[in-house]
C-alpha cells in the first residue's frame, strides 16, 4: 500500500465548490517549498461516492478536502471531520446515491485495500456559493484557504511524528 493520498474535491469552475482543488494546489506548493514529498500524493478530482472511494485503493491514509454547506454555517469556516461525521444518504439502494462510507465498505468487502475509517480525515470548508460559474471563490472562502492549508499540514505533521 502507498502512504498518504490528499484529494482536493469539487468543481473548479463553480465558485466555492472548487475550494478543494485550490487548497490541494496550495498544499502541493507548500510541500514543494518545504522539500516534503515521496510518501504523499496529491490529486484533484470531481467525483464522489464509489468513484471517490476507488481513488483510495492501495493507500494507507487519506485526507479529503472539500466544500461543505451546513445549516447556519459561516462561509469560510474550516472543519476537521472524520468519516463518521459525514451525513448518510437517503437512498442506500441506488448505485447513483452511494455515499462515500458505503462505497468504502463495499470495496473492503470485495477485498480492496483502502484506508480504515480512522485513517481518513476530511478538511471541509463552509461554502457560500456552489452554483455560480466562476473560477474564484467568494471572498469569505478565499480568505480561509491558508487556514485550510494549515489544517492539512498539521495532519501531515502529526502523521510524520507518529501521532495520528
Amino acid at each position: 500500500m502507498g502512504d498518504t493520498l490528499i484529494i482536493g474535491l469539487g468543481n473548479p469552475i463553480l465558485s466555492d465548490d472548487g475550494i478543494g482543488w485550490r487548497v490541494a494546489h496550495a498544499v502541493r506548493v507548500r510541500m514543494q517549498a518545504l522539500g516534503i514529498d515521496g510518501t504523499v500524493e496529491i490529486r484533484e478530482a470531481c467525483v464522489g461516492g464509489l468513484s471517490l472511494a476507488e481513488l483510495l485503493v492501495d493507500y494507507r491514509r487519506a485526507i479529503v478536502i472539500d466544500a461543505i454547506m451546513t445549516e447556519g454555517g459561516i462561509p469560510g469556516t474550516v472543519y476537521h471531520l472524520k468519516l463518521a461525521d459525514l451525513p448518510g444518504t437517503l437512498n442506500m439502494a441506488s448505485a447513483h446515491d452511494t455515499n462515500f462510507a458505503t462505497a468504502l465498505r463495499a470495496l473492503r468487502r470485495f477485498g480492496a485495500m483502502v484506508p480504515t475509517d480512522d485513517h481518513i480525515e476530511i478538511i471541509a470548508i463552509e461554502a457560500q456559493d456552489v452554483w455560480t460559474f466562476d473560477e474564484r471563490c467568494t471572498p469569505a472562502v478565499e480568505a480561509n484557504i491558508s487556514q485550510a492549508v494549515s489544517a492539512v499540514m498539521q495532519l501531515l505533521k502529526s502523521e510524520m511524528q507518529g501521532t495520528d
